[in-house]
């Protein structure tokens, strides 16, 4: 009787443990379907690729055209950001959509993360494998799909730059003048929604992709207004092309893009005059653009921005407050700016030009513009550079560069100010030992203090970098808690496993 009562009461102790445990997970289990990170936690990519994966992707785009080499991945684990080297687990080389297509259904049956990469001149830790996977490295698609003179368009493939881009377009009248400096890939351009210096005049990519064929995250193949269609506009349906533009590859690989082209200026003529403050040469830009002045260029170089610039390219300009200014158009045209801008310069206090008006001379001042990165970095070789940018505004402008400039100075850091401010849109390149943990803690609560306070004026946290790695914490602040779950559905249901550059933007 006791034998057989003490084996009850053990059998009963062990289903009561049993149901506590099971009820347990179960609560977990509930918890996690309900928190905000439910999808992203279900569909965790895998690390790793095994022989027959590998053997898979070979079959795919040919043996020649896959890497496991460390030194391959690790070229391909890093953009021009401050964010630490996290290498692909290896790297692909399609030549063609199909070969795109096929690697994509590949990943997506086993569940592994796909990371599209151009020319690595990301600025937020875009290709940053987070969770390894593959990365498809898109430069050997470099052909200029069909160049329509008549209708001002032209497609091309990811491989395609946008220099590239302007030397098969020279002699035709034409070009494409979103101009971020580097020399990135158009697709990839579309990707992160880039612009630069021209975006006064000509827009950012949203106002100059037509159309783009992407790569869904299961192989499909999509275009994002219809195969081959290349009209000016159109109200039919829903704006697929700008859904992807922006996306840096979390929601499709971009393979081919259409892109609006414009007519050659008659007459290009560059300027540079300097200012005795910060305050009179942003207030000189905004009275220009008041004024109606269609100007093509407009930026904006701190003192120690000019200081850098003349160190590294060689220039002898005043080291103040500096704008460099362009204009298009006809001769006559162009003149009426010019004479317009320059009564708005001495207004305030800004020196007489200094003209730039030949082709190489004018080649010469805009390659130090964009020569700017490298030339923060020359401030303390050695050191890591890091870029953040905001854009707010017209009428905060002034304000929010004057209060940028003094935090630089109290948080005792590097960093020129440099800026496209004829839309608002300006840069601080940072310039720090990465060896030093306060001054990254400085760093960092400098470049939040920045977001914040363009955010406070109804600006945005990123003007043209994107929010890669580096900014997806401000994400939520700018669009709001309902903005960014929406953001997350469109993602959970073009990429429901997560595969995509997972980490990034959302």
């Amino acid at each position: 009787m006791v034998s057989s009562y003490r084996g009850s009461l053990g059998t009963a102790i062990r289903s009561m443990a049993l149901r506590s445990t099971l009820h347990g997970r179960l609560r977990s289990f509930l918890a996690l379907a309900h928190s905000p990170g439910w999808r992203n936690h279900r569909f965790q990519p895998k690390r790793g690729l095994n022989s027959d994966i590998i053997d898979a992707l070979k079959a795919a785009t040919g043996n020649e055209n896959v890497s496991m080499a460390t030194a391959v991945r690790e070229q391909h684990g890093k953009d021009e950001s401050y964010h630490k080297c996290k290498p692909p687990d290896a790297v692909v080389w399609p030549q063609n959509v199909e070969q795109v297509s096929r690697l994509a259904r590949i990943c997506s049956e086993n569940n592994i993360p796909i990371i599209p990469f151009g020319t690595s001149t990301g600025l937020e830790g875009g290709v940053i494998a987070m969770r390894g996977g593959v990365c498809f490295d898109l430069t050997k698609m470099d052909k200029i799909v069909e160049l329509n003179m008549l209708d001002f368009d032209v497609t091309v493939e990811p491989g395609v730059t946008r220099i590239g881009l302007d030397n098969q377009l020279r002699g035709s009248g034409l070009w494409f003048p979103v101009d971020p400096g580097a020399d990135a890939s158009l697709c990839g351009m579309a990707a992160t929604s880039a612009s630069g210096t021209n975006a006064v005049r000509y827009g950012t990519m949203r106002e100059n992709v037509i159309n783009l064929e992407v790569v869904l995250a299961d192989g499909r193949i999509m275009y994002t207004a219809g195969e081959k269609r290349r009209f000016r506009k159109t109200s039919a349906g829903y704006n697929l092309t700008n859904l992807f533009i922006g996306s840096e590859g979390t929601l499709g690989i971009i393979t081919k893009t259409t892109l609006r082209l414009h007519g050659m200026p008659e007459a290009m003529v560059s300027a540079v005059c300097s200012f005795p403050t910060m305050q009179a040469a942003v207030d000189c830009t905004v009275q220009i653009l008041q004024y109606g002045i269609p100007i093509a260029r407009i930026e904006f170089l701190d003192d120690v921005m000019m200081d850098a610039c003349n160190k590294y390219s060689n220039l002898n300009y005043t080291v103040t407050s500096t704008l460099f200014l362009e204009f298009h158009g006809t001769e006559k045209g162009v003149e009426e700016q010019i004479q317009t801008a320059e009564e708005i310069v001495k207004v305030n206090s800004g020196s007489d030009f200094s003209w730039a008006k030949d082709q190489e001379t004018r080649n010469k001042l805009w390659h130090a513009r964009h020569n700017a990165w490298y030339a923060s970095r020359a401030l303390r070789p050695g050191c890591e550079a890091y870029s953040t940018d905001v854009c707010v505004p017209l009428s905060k402008l002034s304000e929010i560069i004057m209060a940028t400039k003094e935090d630089l100075v109290k948080s005792k850091l590097t960093g020129p100010i440099v800026g496209h401010v004829g839309d608002g849109n300006f840069h601080c390149l940072l310039v720090l030992n990465p060896e030093d943990e306060d001054e990254g803690r400085r760093m960092k609560e400098f470049t939040d203090r920045l977001a914040r306070r363009a955010l406070a004026v109804h600006g945005t946290c990123t003007g043209e970098h994107g929010i890669g790695l580096g900014k997806r914490h401000l994400l939520t602040e700018e669009i709001g808690a309902v903005g960014l779950q929406v953001m997350r559905d469109i993602k959970a249901a073009l990429d429901p496993k997560n595969i995509m550059n997972p980490g990034k933007v959302v």
